[in-house]
């Protein structure tokens, strides 16, 4: 969804959204959150805040990210 804006979801529709995390992320509450929602999409969560707001994305959109950070695409966020 090239050049759309993604914006936050309402709290009603991530109630009973079962959420999981990263066996990577550390014990400080450094990780993101993900679950999957009806409709094929998946929200994403800071797990710090998680009553703050989640962005809802397409499995597509996902499997790309998914995807790129597996080829090392974004290895330039953590050096």
């Amino acid at each position: 969804m090239h050049g759309e804006t993604r914006t936050s979801t309402s709290a009603a529709r991530l109630t009973g959204a079962q959420w999981r995390k990263s066996r990577h992320s550390g014990a400080v509450g450094n990780c993101v959150e993900v679950a999957a929602l009806d409709g094929n999409e998946v929200a994403m969560r800071n797990s710090r805040d998680p009553q703050g707001p989640a962005l809802v994305y397409t499995r597509a959109e996902i499997a790309a990210f998914v995807a790129g950070a597996k080829d090392g695409e974004f290895d330039d966020f953590i050096r």
